[in-house]
């Protein structure tokens, strides 16, 4: 059964070519997000990460499939030993001195729906604290956080 994309929007008080490096460059992505090990915004570059829940690691892969430069990154999104293939989409658009960032997560209805790492409401709140508190604080220069 087809699931709607997740989609959140978020407005940081940051400038576009700020976020757009808090996205792509391997340093910032290190302190706010996952070290994705010499990660390149560019087309073909496959990269992976490592989370856990609830004691199970889960090893996500994804290959870059678009690059905007400061506007657009998408990237797939699937996982070790699971079927299913998803893409996210991040988005950015300048609103004068802040940026509006509209990230999209397609395909979480490939992934097994039995199993409640899987639901829409893990995604719904990894996002949340990933893209609405990790970066925006990352940006705005509250804090820096380490995973």
């Amino acid at each position: 059964m087809e699931r709607a994309p997740y989609v959140m929007q978020q407005t940081y008080n940051a400038p576009v070519d700020r976020v757009w490096q808090a996205l792509t460059d391997i340093e910032k992505l290190k302190q706010w997000y996952f070290d994705l090990s010499g990660f390149k915004p560019e087309v073909g570059f496959k990269f992976s990460f490592t989370c856990q829940d609830g004691g199970r690691l889960y090893l996500h892969h994804c290959e870059v499939k678009e690059v905007v430069e400061g506007k657009k990154l998408v990237h797939t999104w699937y996982y070790a030993g699971y079927p299913g293939e998803s893409t996210v989409t991040w988005e950015l658009f300048a609103e004068g001195d802040t940026t509006r960032l509209k990230l999209t997560h397609a395909g979480l209805e490939t992934f097994p729906q039995d199993d409640p790492f899987f639901a829409t409401s893990n995604y719904n709140a990894g996002w949340t604290q990933i893209a609405g508190t990790d970066l925006k604080h990352f940006v705005e220069d509250k804090i820096i956080i380490s995973h």
